[in-house]
């Protein structure tokens, strides 16, 4: 056989990024991670994202990642089943602003974009314009809130160790809440405007620590806890409701 034939004998085409199965009716999607790390398959639901995860040996064959996921299918069912619901931006839905719940009001015929009221039950964030436009107006309102609380701590926290950062980013990330690079460039999830405002102070007081310890040393640990009186209760606080953080703001 020529070699150009056996190369297509081999060749197997690209690999799907996940596969479907089906339980009682539903089908979940389930998303593909080859790790050369690892020895056997797992499988994980990820609260962020809202999805299925199988982690699968590197040289393991779709066909028994298939199988495995195929016979965990009720516990699939089951674990996305748990998942808080999803909270769109919409009227008379409520929404955390700083760690307080603010119910969602719309006033087509005001003036403005968005502002905070107080309402007989709690705080209300009322949105100006068309209904179409709500969703969206109230997300921009978390990000520009986001980025003023998070670039007043970052002033604050590296005036305090004498740093300073070449740029303040928000994000909408889902894998860490903030990030430092080599460069002195910072980045946080808009989310932690969501949050308790010690939770989004801690964050910032973690990242500025990095543009000196670009690692998670004693060392660096006691610069951020010079800087940062909550940072176990900031801890336990993302651990408990972090993930919960995510479901807002759902197309």
């Amino acid at each position: 056989m020529a070699m150009g034939g056996l190369l297509r004998l081999f060749d197997r085409g690209p690999e799907p990024a996940s596969l479907d199965v089906a339980h009682n009716g539903e089908i979940y999607r389930v998303a593909i991670n080859r790790s050369t790390r690892s020895r056997r398959f797992t499988l994980r639901v990820r609260t962020a994202n809202r999805d299925v995860l199988l982690t699968m040996p590197a040289r393991a064959s779709m066909k028994a990642a298939r199988e495995f996921a195929e016979r965990h299918s009720a516990w699939i069912g089951v674990r996305l089943a748990r998942l808080p619901r999803p909270v769109a931006f919409e009227p008379l839905a409520k929404t955390p602003l700083r760690g307080v719940d603010h119910t969602i009001v719309h006033r087509p015929g005001a003036r403005g974009v968005v502002w905070v009221e107080a309402g007989e039950q709690g705080p209300l964030l009322c949105v100006a314009g068309e209904r179409p436009h709500v969703a969206r107006r109230v997300a921009d309102f978390m990000k520009r809130e986001a980025f003023k609380d998070i670039e007043a701590a970052v002033a604050r926290h590296a005036r305090a160790i004498g740093v300073q950062p070449k740029r303040i980013a928000v994000r909408d990330t889902v894998s860490r809440w903030g990030s430092c690079s080599s460069a002195g460039r910072l980045s946080f999830s808009w989310r932690l405007i969501l949050a308790p405002p010690y939770v989004l102070d801690y964050l910032a007081a973690h990242e500025v620590a990095h543009m000196l310890h670009m690692n998670h040393s004693p060392k660096f640990w006691a610069v951020v806890g010079r800087t940062s009186p909550d940072v176990k209760r900031a801890e336990a606080w993302l651990k408990a409701h972090g993930a919960s953080l995510h479901r807002y703001g759902a197309e």
